[in-house]
């Protein structure tokens, strides 16, 4: 590492550690919850406990590698924590600066891209130069790509990249996810693992369209307590899990190989119909129209 508040040299770092192995390429994003309440439960002011999550962000970027993360989101400030007190985002955004500076020429070390997710154009200019200047130095790093959600909202992400799409030449899925990665700058890809400490159950604006298939995992551990382990505990239930993407379990399609396709269960649905069209057809929905008004005045 590097000491706080010494300025990163582009010039003076050195090339990517060599030999660094590639990742599994999991997707691993994490809201970063329960700082403030974490320092306060023990009589400390809330930036107290802001810069305990930034030990916390070591840890878990540490362990990550060695986990088949390729991708870790951390969610650092949401363009919601601007309705905080200005001393508290303040100290948030000095932390970030600190840790940038701190950790830029670790991360080159280690083979960890850095990007940064969200508005710049509310931060401070000395903390945009920072950003940039990470970025920069980092981008060749391979082993961990590491984003920093600062002043994100994933509504106004989407929002912003569909009154771009409107321009776009092909419509799609892809195309839109394309524009969106560029609207967020630090790309866009599926998350296959979220993570949430602190004890609340919810996505608070983080992620939206990157999350539509991935599993949760919520902890009632605040962030500053979370470890690499806790992490590994996380990764092994996510392993756990069936994940079909609407499909069904491997096991049951290979015990039924022979399976009717979608196409083919419809023309069965619209001959079953074109039979009760039929008078014997017919003749069922009459009998069984009292039925149907008895149960409905019994609800």
């Amino acid at each position: 590492m590097i000491p706080m508040q010494q300025q990163v040299s582009l010039g003076q770092i050195p090339a990517i550690r060599p030999g660094i192995k590639q990742a599994e390429r999991l997707h691993v994003a994490i809201i970063t919850d329960g700082n403030g309440r974490w320092a306060t439960f023990r009589g400390l002011p809330r930036s107290a406990g802001h810069r305990a999550g930034a030990e916390a962000a070591r840890s878990v970027i540490e362990a990550a590698p060695a986990l088949g993360i390729h991708t870790l989101t951390l969610f650092a400030l949401s363009a919601a924590n601007w309705k905080r007190p200005a001393a508290e985002v303040n100290a948030i955004l000095r932390l970030l600066h600190e840790y940038l500076l701190a950790e830029t020429t670790h991360c080159i070390h280690e083979g960890v891209r850095l990007s940064i997710l969200g508005r710049r154009d509310r931060i401070p200019a000395t903390l945009r130069q920072v950003i940039a200047d990470s970025e920069a130095a980092t981008s060749r790093g391979t082993r961990l790509h590491v984003r920093l959600a600062i002043d994100y909202s994933a509504r106004e992400a989407i929002f912003s990249a569909a009154c771009r799409f409107y321009k776009a030449t092909e419509l799609s899925q892809d195309s839109f996810s394309q524009v969106l990665s560029e609207v967020q700058r630090g790309g866009s890809t599926e998350v296959d693992l979220l993570i949430r400490t602190g004890g609340e159950q919810r996505l608070s604006d983080f992620l939206l369209w990157e999350c539509a298939f991935a599993e949760f995992v919520f902890l009632a551990k605040r962030w500053p307590d979370f470890t690499g382990g806790d992490l590994r505990a996380a990764i092994d239930e996510f392993h756990q899990r069936e994940r079909t993407r609407g499909s069904l379990p491997d096991e049951v399609l290979a015990e039924h190989p022979n399976r009717p396709t979608l196409p083919q269960c419809f023309h069965y649905f619209r001959a079953c119909v074109c039979a009760l069209r039929t008078f014997e057809g017919r003749e069922v929905i009459r009998r069984f129209r009292p039925a149907r008004r008895l149960f409905s005045r019994s609800k």
